[in-house]
């Protein structure tokens, strides 16, 4: 314990640390706060008992601040500057950066930058993309660590594990990615843009998914170029290790292939945070008018193929995160109602369509093979109509003598067409019978002939 100590002063275990640079590692600058409600949920229901918000936010989170004391000893960790309500931001070093991709198995190159600085204007966007992430994972608390809790403490913490479920873990997001028109991905060169946030859950049938955060400050046609600029991004081909030409974000993300002449561009989802002085119910129209090149399907039997269209999405962080991602809070541009995320995100026309249209070619499939099955059926009735009957014993012949019969129609020695083999074989052994029977009698006339002359003329006999 005393080398533990002189370790890690403030107590913290090697899986403590490592949820918070995993956590860091996502979102580059986070409240211990945040990092909490992340990383142990059920915290969130203990102390209760103290007498304000504070002193139980300090409790809740002191394990969490406890660790990132830790690793700013071990040069991990460094403090970040504070939010605009007095909160302690917390990023981690290059070193971190480094620690925390072996900790969500994710490349180095691929971990972002270290977040210095963003603190220094109270990190307004940042908190708001760390609220969105917290607002789609829905972290649920593990009930089996309040079991020394109050009665009401854990009907709360029930509610929320009854409530809507998340998408993905922490692991699935990832904040500040570059998305170069130009340039490579370690060094993008102008023209493209940076997601707030990239989600890869394919698990939970959403796999993959840009997401941009507006505090309500920005115009509609600043939104709109940025979309714009996920347009160029989405067009861009480079070659792939086959050599053959590919778009270069499925070179990184997984995404559903091209089906029925359709490829659409992976969805974006705009959450909107409604602490500026601009409106969102005025920006949405305006951007949707801005934009429509980008995401306006074109119409193909009964509904809209979105083939190269962008599927943007708006909601609003309130919404999402009362609802959650599986609530109807989402607005697809195009559409007049709300849906899902991942209805919003989807084509249900179309799917319903080619389901439709699968029915239709399974009906016919099956119409036809049993139309195969009644012409099949009815050769076998007319053949089976055609099979010779034997004319001793009136039994239909088998395959193999049909075929015989067939071969040679005509009678011939100890060979007999009308007769089943049983039969034949009687007749044959019946005729056989007969000829040795007259053979016997002409044998035996022959010998009373010779024996009638022996007697006439026998030696000595006068004449």
């Amino acid at each position: 314990m005393a080398g533990r100590r002189l370790t890690n002063p403030a107590g913290s275990s090697n899986d403590l640390r490592g949820d918070v640079l995993r956590v860091l590692g996502v979102l580059k600058v986070a409240t211990a706060d945040q990092i909490q409600r992340i990383a142990s949920p059920h915290l969130t229901y203990r102390h209760t008992t103290k007498a304000t918000a504070s002193e139980r936010k300090t409790a809740r989170t002191a394990a969490h601040a406890g660790a990132l004391s830790d690793l700013r000893k071990h040069g991990l960790a460094e403090n970040g500057g504070t939010t605009r309500a007095g909160e302690s931001l917390r990023n981690l070093t290059t070193k971190g950066l480094e620690a925390a991709s072996y900790e969500l198995g994710r490349p180095q190159s691929e971990m972002g930058s270290t977040a210095r600085g963003a603190g220094s204007s109270g990190a307004t966007h940042p908190m708001a993309v760390n609220e969105t992430v917290i607002a789609m994972l829905r972290p649920k608390p593990d009930l089996r660590l309040l079991t020394a809790e109050p009665a009401e403490v854990k009907a709360a913490a029930q509610a929320a594990v009854d409530g809507p479920a998340g998408v993905g873990t922490i692991a699935s997001y990832a904040t500040e990615v570059p998305l170069p028109a130009t340039g490579t991905w370690g060094a993008p060169g102008k023209g493209g843009a940076q997601a707030d946030i990239v989600l890869t859950a394919p698990q939970d049938g959403i796999p993959l998914l840009f997401i941009e955060v507006d505090n309500c400050h920005e115009t509609a046609e600043e939104i709109a170029a940025k979309l714009l600029k996920y347009s160029r991004f989405f067009k861009r081909q480079i070659k792939d290790t086959d050599g053959k030409d590919k778009p270069m974000w499925r070179t990184r993300w997984m995404a559903r292939v091209a089906e029925y002449g359709e490829t659409p561009y992976p969805p974006v989802l705009l959450v909107f945070n409604h602490v500026g002085a601009r409106d969102p119910n005025r920006t949405v129209p305006r951007l949707q008018e801005l934009t429509r090149p980008l995401w306006a399907g074109e119409p193909a039997d009964g509904f809209s193929s979105y083939d190269r269209k962008i599927p943007i999405i708006a909601t609003g962080l309130r919404n999402l995160r009362e609802h959650g991602p599986n609530g109807p809070v989402f607005l697809r541009f195009g559409r007049t109602h709300m849906q899902p995320l991942r209805d919003a995100i989807g084509n249900p026309r179309r799917d319903a369509a080619l389901a439709r249209q699968a029915e239709r070619m399974k009906a016919q499939q099956a119409e036809y093979k049993e139309q195969l099955r009644r012409a099949a059926e009815q050769k076998r009735a007319e053949h089976e109509a055609a099979r010779p009957v034997c004319a001793g014993c009136g039994k239909k012949f088998d395959n193999d003598r049909w075929e015989n019969t067939q071969l040679s129609p005509g009678p011939g020695h100890r060979w007999h067409p009308t007769l089943c083999k049983p039969c034949e074989a009687k007749t044959v052994a019946a005729a056989d019978q007969a000829e040795r029977d007259r053979l016997e009698a002409e044998a035996a006339e022959t010998a009373e002939k010779a024996r009638g002359w022996r007697s006439r003329f026998r030696p000595g006999q006068a004449s």
